[in-house]
């Protein structure tokens, strides 16, 4: 097995554009890997550009008439038909939409493909993490899922447990839509209460269908205003059993930036700081219970200049074992780009300085008046004894 990680990217996957009004502006992609370069992380991974994902392959997830509507908007965008959730404001259908969405589909599924045959260990593609995508529909800016098809090429190629930990802001519903009858497909999403945040999804009580797939699917659904040590102390209080008690052979984690404090549509109160020791975590607990097998993607966010770039730049580092010190200061030459490309003021530091970010482990007790402890509590509850674990 190479010990070097494999960072994905394809410069074409910033073609990946809704508009210029659209909160996912494709500048971010474009100015992580900027200033990846800037900080030398690409001399300490390969940088590999995977094919498109092909028929055959998007088709692991998603039906062939959802393909054939994604590759006729995309042919001729004025004729989208709006009952597959294209041509609408969060999803409107644009030219060459479908050689895109399948481009970051290929990473993703190249990245898989790359540790599970022991090319690399870890793989990053932040390009990635289109959660959102349903078997039959585009949903939340996602055309096609990446991270459930690079999950689905895993089974494909022999793999029996593969674990998928979201940290997203947002649900991940298509992902735990895609194999919500699978046992052998752990989903664990951490994301802000269904209650305040779209998709209205991801409640405790979801926990994968009646029979053998019931328990693998766990949500932590935490209340708006959550903050580091809240976030942390909740992925810590459940993350780490259930990955000891499942022991996936490939751990395939989702890093959406919109959690943090910035992000102007969700309402967590992440900082870079605590993003960055959950992504230690997840490099850690890839070692620990999947041999090292780490798939890593990026998601949402929405802070395309102050957060995204930082947040999956610490991401690339810490795959590649080289991670980028909280008080790193972040070359001139980038920022000088990012105001030239946006107009905004770029940050002088790689973190909001608050390293280390401490919080209060689970096993210290918890508090029944707490907010935050009491949506832990109902997602252990609901999930852990149908994993033989105690609540």
């Amino acid at each position: 097995m190479s010990g070097r990680a494999q960072l994905m990217w394809d410069e074409a996957v910033t073609g990946y554009d809704f508009g210029p009004d659209h909160p996912m502006d494709p500048v971010r992609l474009a100015l992580t890997r900027s200033l990846v370069g800037a900080l030398g992380l690409d001399r300490e991974v390969d940088v590999v550009a995977a094919k498109r994902a092909g028929e055959s392959t998007l088709r692991l997830v998603h039906r062939q008439d959802y393909v054939e509507a994604v590759k006729a908007a995309s042919a001729d965008p004025a004729s989208v038909d709006g009952a597959y959730g294209l041509g609408t404001v969060d999803d409107p259908a644009f030219a060459g939409m479908h050689d895109v969405s399948a481009l970051i589909a290929g990473q993703s599924v190249g990245a898989a493909e790359a540790v599970w045959r022991g090319e690399a260990l870890h793989a990053v593609n932040f390009a990635g993490g289109l959660h959102h995508a349903m078997p039959g529909g585009a949903a939340g800016f996602c055309i096609y899922n990446d991270a459930a098809l690079a999950v689905a090429r895993l089974l494909e190629l022999g793999a029996e447990r593969v674990a998928y930990v979201d940290v997203d802001v947002h649900h991940g519903d298509g992902v735990q839509a895609a194999f919500w009858d699978d046992p052998r497909v752990l989903t664990i999403s951490l994301h802000e209460h269904p209650r305040t945040l779209f998709p209205q999804t991801g409640w405790p009580e979801e926990t994968g269908a009646d029979g053998p797939a019931e328990g693998s699917a766990v949500n932590v659904a935490l209340p708006a205003g959550t903050g580091d040590a809240g976030w942390l102390r909740a992925f810590h209080a459940v993350v780490p059993e259930l990955l000891a008690e499942f022991r996936p052979q490939v751990l395939v984690t989702q890093h959406g930036a919109d959690t943090h404090f910035e992000d102007p549509l969700a309402h967590l109160a992440v900082s870079l700081d605590a993003q960055r020791a959950v992504q230690v975590a997840c490099h850690e607990l890839a070692h620990e219970h999947a041999d090292g097998r780490w798939v890593a993607l990026g998601g949402g966010g929405y802070a395309v200049v102050d957060v995204v770039p930082r947040s999956w730049s610490h991401l690339v580092g810490i795959a590649a074992g080289h991670e980028v010190a909280p008080e790193t200061v972040i070359p001139e030459s980038w920022r000088q780009e990012a105001f030239a490309r946006t107009r905004q003021l770029a940050p002088t530091r790689m973190t909001d300085g608050r390293w280390p970010v401490s919080y209060k482990e689970w096993e210290l007790g918890y508090d029944p008046a707490d907010r935050l402890d009491q949506a832990v509590l109902a997602t252990r509850r609901s999930v852990f004894p149908l994993r033989g674990l105690l609540p």
